[in-house]
């Protein structure tokens, strides 16, 4: 396993540390930068090149202020050089179209031009991400008790608390729910990034979200990188009921949380859904993170599932993959059969905190 784990890293920084050398090359040919320049450069893309798989191994171990700021370093960089390279690629095409077809073209001012475009999308990326929205949406639910019907719920899910998001986010995002008032809130997930961190500290806000039914959690792949309850614990702590294959009855709406590890294999979820007693002619809401096996819950008789996980692809072109992954269910309000799910693109971000294509929200759903 170790030795897997080995090859795998070897081969990530390969390919990361040969496309910075194909960046380095493809900026000193483009834009033809002093000859003073070019070694700085080299030795600059040499070592950002090393940077995140570093500061992420790390990470893993120590939380601290130096390995925040290396980390933050690195995946700030990681997500720029994601339009850098792509700016690269671009500029050899152009290059390449234009020296075939004998046309003369000031080139440089084209690689200016796309590296500019780059870097300007990868600030925009970085703020756009940091700008947390609320997003409302109506949910009609067949079955629902009339005490809920007009009441508010709120979703949010993947905050990634770790390295570049940490207690001061959550603070944010508590603030941001109990302004809207919300009867319930539900946390579909991944509230930690799973990196070392003091557990406890980050969630610790989570106790001033006091909706009159309460707070629940689900946990996500993240919780799980490793003993998932160091972090099941500061959650508990905080005042938050968590979910572990559990259906509670709240005012006639049955509330099922069922965890990742629990609801990856779809006959296994199944079995799970099918050992709690679900009653079709109710309304019910799956609280899972992931929006994997809708099927399963449709014919589990559930009327609502709320997830994250996808993050929407979090920023082009991860955008465009993960809605060929997901389909229907990569973002917002779909419908299979009887089952209705939504599918949140979470607030927080894992790696590179950009967002570009995506935004971050948290999601108030009215119940119909």
């Amino acid at each position: 396993m170790l030795k897997r784990f080995a090859v795998f890293l070897a081969v990530f920084q390969s390919i990361l540390f040969l496309a910075h050398f194909f960046l380095f090359e493809t900026v000193v040919y483009a834009l033809e930068p002093p000859g003073s320049v070019i070694v700085p450069l080299a030795i600059a893309l040499a070592i950002l090149s090393v940077t995140f798989l570093g500061a992420s191994l790390l990470a893993f171990r120590y939380f601290n202020f130096w390995v925040r700021g290396l980390y933050i370093v690195g995946a700030v960089w990681l997500g720029a050089f994601n339009y850098l390279i792509m700016a690269a690629f671009a500029w050899w095409i152009v290059y390449g179209a234009f020296f075939y077809a004998g046309v003369d073209f000031p080139l440089r001012g084209l690689g200016f031009a796309l590296f500019g475009i780059a870097l300007a999308t990868g600030v925009y990326g970085v703020v756009n991400a940091a700008w947390l929205r609320v997003k409302r949406a109506n949910v009609k639910l067949a079955g629902l008790p009339e005490a809920w019907k007009g009441r508010t719920v709120a979703l949010v899910s993947d905050l990634h608390l770790g390295n570049v998001r940490n207690t001061g986010f959550t603070r944010r995002v508590v603030r941001k729910i109990s302004v809207a008032q919300p009867m319930l809130v539900m946390i579909a997930g991944d509230l930690f990034d799973g990196t070392a961190v003091n557990a406890e500290k980050a969630a610790a806000p989570l106790a001033e979200l006091r909706p009159a039914l309460g707070v629940f959690f689900s946990e996500g792949n993240h919780e799980e990188f490793g003993d998932p309850e160091r972090f099941l614990a500061a959650i508990r702590k905080a005042g938050v009921r968590v979910l572990d294959n559990e259906i509670l009855n709240i005012e006639g709406l049955q509330l099922i949380g069922v965890p990742y590890r629990q609801a990856t294999h779809a006959e296994h979820l199944r079995s799970v859904l099918a050992g709690m007693g679900i009653e079709r002619e109710r309304a019910s809401i799956l609280l899972t993170h992931a929006p994997d096996r809708p099927q399963v819950a449709e014919e589990a008789g559930i009327s609502l599932q709320v997830s994250g996980h996808t993050h929407r692809g979090q920023f082009f072109p991860y955008t465009w993959i993960t809605k060929r992954m997901y389909g229907q269910f990569v973002y917002g309000l779909s419908v299979v059969g009887g089952l209705q799910v939504y599918t949140s693109s979470g607030a927080g971000t894992w790696g590179p905190p950009l967002r570009v294509g995506s935004k971050p929200e948290i999601v108030l759903l009215t119940l119909q």
